[in-house]
């Protein structure tokens, strides 16, 4: 396993991590199994967001008389309420829930001390300037955190965490789909000879992250590295072909100021398709052959690429990241609860759709928008 300073922590984390979220499925022994497995591969950050008391309880149990060898993004603003997970800036329930967090993992101290998604430059202007953010620093002096963290799906907002000052590293979704913006004139050019592995396919606002990030020593750990596994299905893929696992993560790890993905485990079998990165060959890690041979028809096939060329929508809805949600919603047997608290936050959602169709013409790609809001309304 290799390890990367995360940005100026001082912090040394592997390059491949573990993400908590799946573990929510499991007992109390294959949770032990698979954070075992992460171990002996030589994973050392984890990252547990999720506020559902069993999963914390049975992390605690699998890290016991170890802890000293984990890294753990713990996360600040995400509570348990009937039954289920709710994200919140209430400090009468934020305070209860953290302190439930170190409890269940059996420790006094967390490495990394996220505060929970802000997805909206207001809600950041508000949370910074207010007392959620002022809890936070009392941690932080209370060395009840060593380093404040935030995590974010949306680019802008993480730019203003990446000059904030005090946010030293950054949990973000990286991965090919949600990155890539093909052109808007000419969609054969995307599919050149050669594919330049570099920036220049990248959204502007996500280079200008990455870039920003690794100027100002913000480190970024990666969420969604896998598209929830939607890239592994050519026929989910928005780009028309399968990749491997290697080769999402090996697009993730050469973006600037990234350390380290946090990787969803069901089994332990997982754990190993993923540190299998460490001895890969080039060629098992070249994404980028893949993408350039991809079928030319690829982008045409109705699969939203969420590049935003739908916009502007009159019921200003972010119909990109509608998209976005909804298939992250369907990867899985339930929309996940963040996918659900992600949607409610939007200023505009699929509700507001009024059917006009004019995005659909403006998509280079086909994509039913009206019918895929239609569907996002029923599911979430």
């Amino acid at each position: 396993m290799r390890y990367r300073e995360l940005g100026k922590t001082g912090l040394m984390v592997s390059e491949i991590g573990l993400g908590g979220e799946w573990l929510e499925r499991h007992n109390t022994e294959e949770v032990r199994d698979i954070i075992e497995t992460c171990e002996k591969e030589g994973i050392n950050i984890l990252d547990c967001w999720m506020s559902e008391p069993n999963v914390r309880s049975n992390i605690g149990l699998a890290i016991k008389g170890r802890r000293e060898k984990w890294i753990i993004q713990g996360h600040i603003g995400s509570t348990w309420e009937n039954g289920q997970y709710v994200r919140t800036r209430d400090l009468t329930k934020v305070r209860p829930a953290f302190e439930d967090l170190l409890t269940r993992l059996q420790t006094d101290y967390i490495d990394l001390g996220m505060v929970h998604f802000i997805d909206t430059a207001e809600e950041f202007d508000m949370v910074i300037g207010g007392e959620f953010m002022e809890y936070v620093r009392q941690l932080k002096r209370d060395g009840v955190i060593r380093h404040i963290g935030m995590s974010t799906h949306n680019p802008e907002t993480a730019k203003l965490a990446a000059c904030q000052g005090e946010i030293e590293m950054i949990l973000f979704s990286v991965n090919p789909a949600f990155d890539m913006l093909p052109p808007i004139t000419n969609i054969d050019d995307y599919f050149a000879e050669s594919f330049d592995e570099h920036l220049g396919g990248i959204a502007p606002e996500r280079e200008e992250l990455y870039k920003l990030c690794e100027q100002n020593g913000v480190g970024i750990t990666v969420m969604k590295g896998y598209a929830g596994g939607r890239l592994f299905d050519a026929h989910r893929s928005p780009f028309g072909v399968a990749l491997t696992p290697v080769q999402c993560l090996h697009y993730s790890l050469t973006r600037p100021a990234v350390s380290s993905v946090m990787v969803g485990y069901d089994t332990p079998q997982h754990v190993y398709e993923a540190t299998a990165y460490e001895t890969a060959s080039e060629a098992e890690k070249d994404y980028a052959s893949v993408l350039a041979s991809a079928p030319r028809h690829a982008f045409s096939t109705g699969q939203c690429t969420y590049c935003g060329h739908c916009a502007p929508c009159p019921a200003k809805i972010d119909i990109a990241m509608v998209n976005k949600l909804y298939d992250l919603a369907t990867m899985q047997e339930e929309a996940p609860g963040t996918v659900r608290a992600h949607y409610a936050q939007l200023e505009a959602n699929a509700s507001d759709c009024i059917g006009c169709k004019t995005c659909e013409g403006r998509c280079p790609f086909h994509v039913p928008i009206a019918e895929r809001m239609q569907k996002t309304r029923e599911l979430l």
